[in-house]
């Protein structure tokens, strides 16, 4: 985010050497890497083949040409063995979006659609995947896209919210808006969801937030865009306007009154900042804090020393009719005393107004451990609290390159949390080489596992689901590079792991 305005005459190129300087950082937005990659080495033109796999505890879902990142994941409320996903594409220029009509077990895959092209050497692309189901089954997946001339730099961006009424085998309706031409704001990260409480006087009311990125000394700030019938979307801002506006990784939830709460890194302040509206998003509170923080923006820790593992905060409220109907949780990565990086939560009681001290959600590791690109789902029909990440524990080349996904649950509202942690992933990843190989066609340097991995839960089932590079060296006819790269892996979690 924050990409200097003037583009124009740049040259890039992907080397090795290049692609390992390209960290996560302030003036770069997350679609930075693929933007590179598309420009220099074209679109990949083969398609994605979104075969049905077997049922497996751990389940490739995408099993497609070139490597995927930033995996989100959503569950039909309204009938839950419907689960629908979405991850980034590479050297792809379509999102990608995800089905399964049985709780994860097989999956289908679809293209997201794009709009034309900007100028006669136009290219688009999109990035940034999330997605949401409503109370009545329709599915939003929200992404952004990003316009530029081959050669001559970025034409502008713009935000797309897909609808499908299908579960996600199909994608026949799209609204754009927001489009900024960068000379202002770029747009970048954004996240969906959408009001699923049956009373709610905004139920299946759309919600839509970002970062609009800007280079200079302030940017954009925290947008929220609101559609009580998902297409049609008014746009507000949610953090102070009269502040910097260095923020990323805005993320909005709902309360079980209709509430909507928005949180996000406010880089500049190092906190995690939140803000609330009780009007469906058509006016805000003043922004408040969750917590400060020791870790500003982002860190190139080892297994995601190319990247760099973004700062960001995951956020949901308990809808259940439990013991803590109403409550807020927020997590996020920091730095531990130790200099490795671990995953915190905190709550509120009181819609926003305070935070609890935040606490680790997982369990103590004797040897250095970093946990990063996590995500928080608290669970509207039991009122569990739940939360993924990637784990460093199972290391075996002394550098804590490899990770696993693994898995904690709380079930008194996110104050004790299961020990041990479950591991999710039966094979380790290692984002850095493969077997011993760097560089490894199989990896995309630039993105690795990209900025977050998703996880939904529903009635004491949890669905995780990651960036997985076990099958690097699977060779695979008709890919451009003959290799099954990053793939998106999914898994069932069923009950309360790790008691």
């Amino acid at each position: 985010m924050h990409l200097k305005p003037i583009l124009s005459g740049l040259a890039f190129c992907l080397t090795a050497s290049v692609l390992i300087a390209q960290t996560n950082t302030a003036d770069k937005p997350t679609w930075w890497n693929k933007y590179q990659t598309l420009l220099q080495a074209g679109a990949d033109p083969n398609s994605a083949s979104g075969a049905p796999l077997s049922v497996n505890a751990n389940v490739n879902a995408s099993r497609e040409c070139g490597p995927q990142s930033e995996t989100y994941i959503t569950i039909d409320p309204s009938a839950p063995a419907n689960v629908a996903a979405g991850s980034n594409e590479i050297f792809r220029l379509p999102m990608r979006g995800y089905y399964s009509r049985d709780g994860g077990g097989t999956w289908g895959g679809v293209d997201l659609p794009l709009p034309p092209a900007i100028g006669s050497n136009g290219i688009r692309f999109g990035s940034d995947p999330s997605l949401t189901f409503d109370s009545r089954g329709n599915l939003y997946f929200s992404y952004i896209v990003v316009f530029f001339s081959n050669g001559n730099g970025i034409n502008g961006t713009e935000m797309a919210v897909a609808k499908s009424t299908d579960g996600g085998k199909s994608y026949p309706s799209v609204a754009y808006f927001s489009f900024q031409n960068g000379s202002n704001h770029f747009n970048d990260k954004p996240m969906v969801t959408a009001d699923k409480n049956p009373s709610s006087r905004f139920r299946d009311r759309v919600y839509v937030a970002w970062d609009a990125a800007s280079g200079g000394s302030t940017g954009g700030g925290v947008r929220v865009a609101s559609a009580s019938d998902g297409a049609n979307f008014t746009v507000t801002r949610a953090d102070d306007p009269g502040g910097p506006g260095r923020a990323i990784g805005a993320v909005p939830f709902v309360g079980p009154g209709g509430e909507l709460y928005v949180a996000w890194n406010d880089f500049a302040a190092n906190t995690i900042a939140f803000n609330r509206s009780f009007d469906g998003g058509a006016t805000w509170d003043g922004q408040r804090v969750v917590s400060a923080k020791k870790l500003a923006f982002d860190i190139a820790l080892p297994a995601e020393s190319f990247r760099g593992a973004l700062v960001y905060p995951s956020c949901d409220a308990d809808r259940s009719s439990g013991p803590h109907r109403g409550r807020l949780y927020c997590s996020w990565m920091d730095l531990t005393s130790a200099g490795t990086t671990d995953i915190v939560v905190s709550y509120s009681d009181d819609r926003g107004a305070s935070w609890s001290a935040p606490l680790p959600a997982t369990d103590r590791i004797f040897s250095p451990v970093d946990r990063f690109n996590h995500w928080l789902a608290a669970d509207p029909v039991t009122g569990d609290v739940n939360v993924s990440f990637y784990d460093t524990r199972n290391d075996t080349t002394g550098s804590r390159y490899m990770t696993d996904i693994y898995f904690s649950q709380s079930t008194d509202g996110a104050m004790n949390w299961s020990l041990p942690n479950t591991r999710v992933s039966s094979v380790s990843s290692n984002e850095h080489d493969c077997n011993g190989v760097f560089p490894c066609n199989g990896i995309n340097y630039g993105n690795q596992t990209g900025d977050y991995a998703g996880l939904a839960s529903f009635g004491g089932v949890s669905h995780p689901v990651w960036t997985d590079s076990r099958m690097q060296l699977t060779p695979s006819s008709g890919c451009r590079t003959n290799l099954l790269m990053e793939e998106v892996f999914t898994a069932t979690v069923t009950g309360k792991k790790g008691k």
